[in-house]
C-alpha cells in the first residue's frame, strides 16, 4: 500500500508542481510529500523532478512515469467502481428505445420487471433511428449492424424473413409458385418511418427476369397489423419468423415461396460507450441476451411448414 500511496503522491505533485499544494490536497505536510517522493525515486533508481527554490519540473523519466502512473491509478479506480457496482442492487430509471416488435420483447420485459423491481422502465417503442446519446437513452434495441462508433453493442440473435398467408387466402387465390406470380395477389407492405419507402421483399429473381412490381393492397408501419391482416386472409405478408412462429406451428398461417426468400437479420442492444456500465444497464443487457433468443430455442427451432398447392 505504501507503493500505491507513492504513486498517488507523485501524480499529485506532478499535476500541482508544488509539494505544499500537493500536501494540502492530500491532507499531509509538505515534508511528508517530499519524503514520499524521495522514497519513490530511491526505489526506482531515477530522479523524477528537477527541484529548485522556486519551482519543480518533471524530468524526462518523470514525464514517462507520470503517464504510466495515471493509467495504474485509473485502473485501480475502475476496479473499485466495478466491485462497488457488483455489490449494489440495480435501481433507478432505465430509458430504453425498442423497435415495434412487442411480441418479441414484451414477455421478456415483464420478466425483467419482476426480477428487478427497483428499476423503473421508461420504454419508447419506435422504428425511427433515435440518437441514443443526444436523446438521453440508456440503451436501444435495433436490427441491422451497428454503425455508431459512440455506442457499444451486443448481438442478441438472428431472425429470418418469411412470406406467409392464411390457408383460407391460399385456397381462394391459389399458391404462388414463382415470385412473378405475386403480381396477381394481394400484398401487405411495411413502410419505413425514416424514409417513407416501402420495404423490399427479399425475393431471389433470375437475372433475365424483369424487376418485380408488387401490388400494394395495404401499407402500414408495424408488424402486428400485417400479422393480423394475414391471419384474416387479406393477403400475403413478408414478416420476421419470431412474429409468426406460433401461427405457423398451429396452421393458421402457411409459408410460400420458401426457395426464393433469402434474408436474415439480427437484433443488437446498444448503449453509450464508456469505461463503466451502470448496474441497471448491465443487468438489462445480460437479461436480454439470455432471454430474447434463447440458445435452447434456437437448437429446437423447427422449419416452418410450407403450403403446397394441390
Amino acid at each position: 500500500m505504501d507503493s500505491l500511496n507513492g504513486f498517488t503522491v507523485f501524480v499529485q505533485v506532478a499535476e500541482t508542481r508544488s509539494f505544499v499544494e500537493a500536501g494540502r490536497l492530500l491532507g499531509v505536510s509538505a515534508s511528508a510529500v517530499g519524503k514520499s517522493v524521495a522514497r519513490l525515486e530511491a526505489r526506482l533508481g531515477a530522479r523524477l523532478f528537477h527541484r529548485s527554490t522556486r519551482s519543480i519540473a518533471l524530468t524526462a523519466e518523470g514525464a514517462q512515469f507520470l503517464e504510466r502512473s495515471r493509467r495504474i491509478l485509473a485502473e485501480i479506480e475502475a476496479a473499485e467502481l466495478e466491485l462497488s457496482h457488483a455489490t449494489t442492487a440495480p435501481r433507478g430509471r432505465l430509458r430504453v428505445s425498442l423497435p415495434l416488435v412487442s411480441s418479441l420483447v414484451l414477455p421478456v420485459l415483464g420478466d425483467f420487471m419482476r426480477q428487478y423491481p427497483e428499476i423503473e422502465l421508461d420504454l419508447d417503442f419506435t422504428d425511427r433511428m433515435v440518437d441514443v446519446i443526444e436523446e438521453g437513452f440508456d440503451a436501444v434495441v435495433r436490427t441491422g449492424e451497428p454503425a455508431d462508433s459512440r455506442l457499444s453493442a451486443r448481438r442478441l440473435g438472428e431472425f429470418q424473413m418469411i412470406l406467409v398467408a392464411s390457408p383460407e387466402y391460399l385456397e381462394q387465390r391459389g399458391t404462388p409458385q414463382r415470385p412473378a406470380d405475386l403480381a396477381e395477389h394481394s400484398c401487405l407492405h411495411y413502410r419505413y418511418p425514416n424514409t417513407g419507402k416501402l420495404e423490399v421483399w427479399p425475393l431471389r429473381i433470375a437475372p433475365d427476369e424483369p424487376e418485380l412490381q408488387l401490388p400494394t393492397s395495404m401499407i402500414c408501419n408495424n408488424i402486428e397489423t400485417r400479422v393480423c391482416f394475414a391471419l384474416q386472409g387479406l393477403g400475403i405478408a413478408c414478416l420476421p419468423d419470431f412474429a409468426i412462429r406460433d401461427a405457423i406451428a398451429d396452421g393458421r398461417l402457411h409459408t410460400v415461396l420458401d426457395p426464393y426468400v433469402q434474408r436474415t437479420g439480427a437484433f443488437h442492444v446498444l448503449w453509450p460507450s464508456g469505461r463503466q456500465v451502470s448496474p441497471k444497464i448491465r443487468v438489462f443487457i445480460d437479461f436480454l441476451s439470455e432471454r430474447v433468443f434463447p440458445v435452447a430455442e434456437a437448437k429446437t427451432h423447427q422449419k416452418p411448414k410450407r403450403h403446397v398447392s394441390r
